[in-house]
């Protein structure tokens, strides 16, 4: 399975940190956020990478080259504006296949292991549920039966990781601009969305303070060799 991981935002919650810096290469706990997301897919086995960018774009690709270091082949889909998410995964499409393929938003720091992660076959989308954080306690979808509803009790949050199948983005045209979350509601709707969830290590890298507290645990964890 390949895998493309989300880095074209601009971050504009994170400034002044991203006015010089994309998101992903800020770093916590001594690397990157998104050498972070390559290790944990390179450990699972999941060795051909896609990677978007639009802001600064040119530093991620200065800083992660082909991927070799990882033992992974990294390739590049540059956006000259931001496509939003489905916008920037069909744009990406060649480079991804025809097969399902795991998609990471490059802003977010998991322990899951990418290995459990998995898509039947005749369904559109699988996606990873965390309890809701405190910044987004209303939650995004419903999971109950390891299927994804769009309304009911017991909601929880989209991790911004999910397993997708080719079809969902039919009717995006390359090059435009487009939300996930329609697509993946229309799909709901026709039940072909199925979901986990998962009760580790989770965190929304959405502003310097988030940041500066997943960098402090990181290194407290190193320290301690949790890590």
């Amino acid at each position: 399975m390949r895998a493309m991981i989300l880095a074209a935002g601009r971050g504009e919650r994170m400034r002044p940190l991203t006015d010089h810096t994309p998101k992903p290469l800020l770093e916590v706990g001594g690397k990157p956020l998104i050498v972070w997301h390559i290790e944990r897919l390179a450990k699972a086995g999941i060795t051909e990478i896609v990677i978007n960018h639009a802001h600064l774009g040119q530093q991620i690709e200065q800083a992660l080259g082909d991927g070799q270091q990882w033992q992974v082949r990294i390739q590049y889909s540059p956006e000259q504006t931001a496509l939003e998410t489905a916008g920037g995964i069909a744009k990406a499409l060649t480079l991804l296949g025809e097969q399902p393929f795991l998609v990471v938003n490059g802003d977010v720091f998991t322990d899951i292991d990418y290995a459990t992660v998995g898509l039947q076959a005749g369904r559109l989308a699988h996606l990873v549920m965390v309890d809701n954080p405190p910044q987004h306690a209303q939650g995004d979808f419903v999971l109950q039966n390891e299927m994804i509803h769009q309304a009911g009790e017991q909601r929880l949050t989209f991790s911004g990781i999910g397993i997708y199948h080719p079809d969902l983005f039919q009717s995006v045209h390359k090059g435009e601009a487009a939300k996930l979350a329609p697509l993946l509601i229309t799909a709901m709707q026709q039940g072909l969305v199925s979901g986990q969830h998962h009760t580790g290590v989770w965190h929304d890298i959405g502003t310097p303070e988030r940041l500066k507290q997943l960098d402090e645990w990181l290194r407290t964890a190193k320290t301690k060799g949790e890590s």
